[in-house]
């Protein structure tokens, strides 16, 4: 059971990573219009295919409630399949194999997976602090009734440094912690981006006692591993087989997906170190009958280094508690032997909110297609892709295989 591989992403579009403070207001209606317009461009397909739409479930500014009938009617669309995916930074994963069941099932042909980033235009009455408000507690819920507002919050479990760090604490404490390895992702991904006129960090190399000596945030994880949230947005095609042979690009199809929602606060994870991608990775690799060692490449999210480094054990590709070393003994970065978020992942490309996850995916096709330009990998026919929402909380995996 699962999928067969009959539906291809086969066109796709992002927003440079910019400053919230210089990235140019547009509503969310306008940011979705743009993008599709772009993703259909890069695809040489017309609006008129386009039968089915998939969207983040978080914050959409004009509304709150109808938001895919409202978008299609704003595109001009008519639409057989519509659904919000809220999942944090899962979203895309979730909406990419979404959309590739739509397709397979027969309910559509080409589906539009869209999430806008960048901030909408305020109305007089509103608050525009609303945005650092919110973010002032991470993904938790401060709402009356929340479990995390009662027993988290107040005893200072707050924002995702402070899970991510726990988790990095309770790994150190059953394997041992190797700072210079953790550091050695961050720069290889910088290294990445120095390839990638699009990324944030393009233009700016890292090094190993650059991330060691930048401020400590919440031990052990240094600033330099932690992503810098950015503007932006993303949005990809996924078509059926038959429309796909008429795109501009090689179809990279959609062979396997796993998902897997374990808890919303590590606060209640029975084991820190074992995070959901191990079940997700497992069902992705066994529906495309693929493994670990057949992957040209990996395009793992990348919030914070101690998400790269237990994604890469849970995945499969090596053993728990091995991954510093695996680490430690490979070059990451796209001209090396284990070619790892070769765009410069969200750490050095930037992510910008729930559409950070879509780089991780725009990259894998941009590579299948053979369209990376000086990051091109040699040979790249199947890619791995994670995708994490709240604290290790819901992640999710793909295979994507060149057709």
């Amino acid at each position: 059971m699962g999928l067969q591989g009959n539906a291809a992403i086969v066109g796709a579009a992002q927003y440079k990573p910019e400053k919230y403070q210089t990235a140019p207001q547009m509503f969310h209606l306008e940011q979705v219009a743009d993008l599709a317009s772009l993703a259909l461009k890069d695809a040489g397909l017309e609006a008129s295919v386009l039968d089915g739409l998939v969207m983040s479930g978080a914050q959409f500014h004009e509304a709150e409630v109808f938001v895919p009938a409202m978008t299609a009617e704003y595109l001009g669309i008519e639409l057989n399949f519509a659904e919000t995916v809220d999942l944090g930074g899962c979203t895309s994963v979730g909406m990419i194999w979404r959309a590739a069941a739509a397709i397979e099932m027969g309910l559509c042909q080409a589906v539009l997976c869209v999430i806008p980033a960048r901030m909408a235009p305020f109305a007089p009455d509103e608050d525009p602090s609303w945005m650092a408000k919110a973010m002032r507690f991470g993904g938790h819920s401060t709402r009356f009734g929340a479990p995390e507002a009662e027993f988290d919050l107040p005893y200072g479990h707050m924002g995702q440094n402070t899970g991510y760090a726990m988790i990095a604490q309770r790994y150190a404490a059953q394997y041992g912690y190797d700072a210079k390895a953790m550091a050695k992702i961050a720069v290889e991904q910088r290294l990445n981006a120095q390839a990638n006129p699009d990324a944030m960090f393009y233009g700016k190399p890292l090094t190993v006692d650059e991330v060691l000596n930048s401020k400590m945030v919440a031990d052990p994880l240094h600033l330099l591993e932690i992503v810098m949230p950015v503007a932006g947005g993303a949005a990809v095609i996924v078509t059926s087989k038959e429309l796909a042979a008429n795109s501009h690009h090689r179809p990279c199809l959609i062979k396997g997906f796993g998902e897997r929602l374990s808890y919303k606060s590590p606060s209640y994870a029975k084991d820190m170190t074992v995070t959901p991608l191990a079940q997700a990775a497992h069902r992705a690799f066994a529906m495309a009958g693929s493994q670990p060692q057949d992957m040209d490449a990996a395009q793992i999210y990348d919030c914070y280094t101690i998400t790269v480094l237990l994604s890469l054990e849970d995945a499969g590709f090596c053993p728990k508690g091995t991954g510093m070393r695996f680490v430690s003994e490979r070059d990451l970065s796209w001209r090396g032997d284990f070619p790892l978020n070769t765009h410069g992942g969200q750490l050095s490309f930037g992510q910008s909110a729930s559409a950070g996850g879509m780089s991780q995916v725009i990259e894998a096709f941009t590579q299948i297609a053979g369209n990376a330009g000086e990051r091109q990998l040699a040979r790249c026919d199947q890619v791995f892709v994670s995708g994490t929402g709240g604290v290790m909380s819901e992640q999710g995996a793909l295979i994507l295989q060149g057709d």
